[in-house]
């Protein structure tokens, strides 16, 4: 990924679509999705046994689909994630053979993460026969009253974490997340008692970890495993995979981060005298890079010695930014088509009636500025590195439709989700 920089501050074109073409046919804002980098993405991570994508990074069906396509796998962390797994062509069990024939457990299409059974979801697991991935003991009791027998992972929270923000810290004491490692021995003493059989074993500390932090955690996942024993047949490093997204910043060492946690795999396999199922749950680094939003330069103004561009996309499109800080590459696409190479130094804002609707803040809520080309009313923005954590999290705040959703393939765009309608706001509400 190459730093701003070397970036085209101008941009006419998504995966070979006209970006005009794109807003025209489709209006703004708007997400557009680049399939062949999502594939690519994908086959980078080739070498492990289980690719599971965590899909609310993304969760499109039309992208759950495409990934399917590519032997991914798939997480959900709540019904309707089940039911968009289930709509995108995923089966609730295991296909028989492939599995068998590599000496490897079955690999589970569809697995339940979470730290609780809300109702609705432990009726779905226990009507479907989908595997659960169980963050407290309760879910244990809970699961065994339902499905007596069940196999299932547990996610431990090692005691230390790490993320690209606190908010996405998943490990330690500030963190909501997991069985605390401690708690091994007595959890393990409920599973027995309830019937359960503990054939996983997950750990994730936070998004954006480095080869340091993720050897602490293969250290601690093994040390957990050896009191688990014999009845472990997969192991998940979870994901936290980085993506750049600033400057400077690089991608992630994929060898690098597959030797630690295989090295972890064949030390377990050596205990336990059997194969390991070695898993990875990589949700950001699938999509990120594939998503851009492309949104209108409604007005261009000065405040005091600052310039503005505001534009017709808010938080309620892309939250990433007024949550956490979060840096987006941009780009500009000129309605007159012509470049403009001097450039202007600006802060990019929506249109919310909030102070923080601005996409060019540091953490804290600091408004900041980018160079992009001189920008004028009717010209499109583009905001890119999108795909994740993007459309998932927009809302209907200030009453805004969600934007519609294009896939790119080949050159080729398709509509993935219609733009909501003032008609969709109110459906289902009652005077």
């Amino acid at each position: 990924m190459p730093t701003d920089a070397a970036r085209p501050v101008l941009r006419r074109e998504i995966a070979g679509a006209s970006v005009a073409a794109l807003a025209k046919e489709h209006g703004t804002p708007l997400y557009v999705y680049d399939a062949e980098m999502i594939r690519r993405r994908c086959r980078d991570l080739a070498a492990w046994d289980t690719v599971r994508f965590a899909q609310k990074a993304c969760s499109n069906i039309a992208i759950l689909d495409l990934v399917r396509r590519e032997g991914v796998m798939v997480d959900a962390v709540s019904t309707g994630e089940i039911h968009r797994a289930l709509a995108a062509g995923y089966t609730p069990h295991a296909a028989a053979g492939s599995a068998a024939a590599a000496g490897l457990p079955p690999v589970h299409p569809i697995v339940y993460t979470a730290d609780i059974f809300d109702r609705d979801a432990l009726d779905a697991v226990a009507k479907l026969g989908i595997h659960c991935n169980c963050g407290s003991a309760d879910m244990l009791e809970q699961l065994a009253e339902r499905v007596p027998g069940a196999s299932v992972t547990l996610r431990v929270n090692p005691g230390f974490g790490h993320g690209h923000s606190q908010k996405t810290n998943t490990g330690g004491e500030g963190s909501k997340h997991g069985i605390w490692h401690a708690d091994i021995p007595e959890v393990l003493r409920r599973a027995e008692w309830a019937g359960l059989s503990v054939t996983g074993l997950h750990m994730h500390i936070g998004s954006g970890t480095d080869l340091a932090h993720l050897a602490e955690v293969a250290g601690a996942l093994e040390q957990v495993a050896r009191e688990i024993g014999r009845s472990l047949t997969t192991i998940s490093a979870g994901g936290g995979l980085p993506v750049p997204y600033k400057p400077g910043e690089v991608h992630a060492d994929l060898s690098g981060y597959f030797t630690l946690w295989d090295a972890t795999r064949k030390k377990l396999e050596d205990v336990f005298g059997h194969r390991i199922r070695l898993e990875i749950e990589p949700g950001r680094y699938l999509t990120a890079e594939s998503g851009y939003v492309v949104t209108e330069v409604r007005a261009v103004k000065k405040q005091g010695g600052r310039k503005y561009v505001l534009v017709d996309a808010g938080f309620n499109t892309l939250a990433r930014p007024v949550l956490y800080g979060s840096y987006h590459p941009m780009s500009l696409c000129p309605a007159d088509g012509h470049a403009r190479p001097e450039p202007d130094e600006v802060a990019v804002g929506g249109p919310l009636c909030e102070s923080g609707d601005i996409f060019t803040q540091t953490d804290g809520g600091f408004v900041a500025t980018r160079s992009l080309p001189a920008a004028q009313v009717g010209d499109l923005l583009v905001i890119e590195i999108a795909g994740a954590y993007g459309f998932v999290m927009a809302s209907n705040y200030n009453s805004k439709p969600l934007p519609a959703e294009v896939l790119v393939d080949g050159g080729t765009p398709r509509l993935v989700r219609a733009r909501q309608t003032p008609d969709d706001l109110i459906r289902g509400e009652r005077v």
